[in-house]
């Protein structure tokens, strides 16, 4: 019984174990994708920027209006990667999670960017063994302590956007 035990035992940790490798090789590779994506934008590699995202992908940008499809996005960056940069994005910190199946990925992070600190959010998927960004949301952070400032400033620009979007 004492055999039964222990194998069993070790069977459920050997399990358990490779578990948490294949979820930490994941997220390795899961970060290698993001970190090219952001390396690509600021070499302004169009092909390998875009390449990273799904076919079927979405990107919010921080102005309000910005909300893109992935051909709707090539066409806004085109213009940025021409210059031979777009944006230069450097992550400082990232969170990864998965769904139980472990097919699906989101994820945050915290962006060094001429905007100072951005967060960007986002899911990825695995689609023919390789992740790719499925929808992203970058944002611009704002402390607690400057949004009234903020809110005075946005205040009249977004008033008519609010007005029409409630129509």
């Amino acid at each position: 019984m004492k055999k039964l035990f222990l194998l069993l035992t070790t069977l459920t940790l050997l399990s358990f174990t490779g578990s948490a490798q294949k979820q930490t090789t994941e997220k390795q590779n899961i970060n290698i994708v993001l970190d090219n994506w952001h390396k690509a934008a600021a070499e302004g590699n169009f092909t390998n920027y875009f390449n990273a995202m799904s076919d079927e992908s979405i990107f919010i940008g921080t102005d309000a209006t910005e909300n893109w499809n992935k051909k709707a996005f090539q066409d806004f960056a085109k213009p940025y990667f021409d210059k031979g940069k777009a944006w230069d994005f450097k992550p400082l910190q990232r969170n990864i999670y998965f769904s139980n199946d472990g097919k699906t990925a989101w994820f945050n992070e915290l962006l060094d960017t001429w905007m100072k600190i951005c967060q960007g959010s986002g899911v990825m998927v695995k689609e023919n063994g390789v992740w790719k960004i499925k929808h992203y949301v970058l944002s611009m952070t704002v402390p607690n302590d400057n949004v009234d400032d903020v809110v005075k400033i946005k205040a009249p620009i977004e008033e008519e956007l609010i007005q029409k979007l409630k129509r």
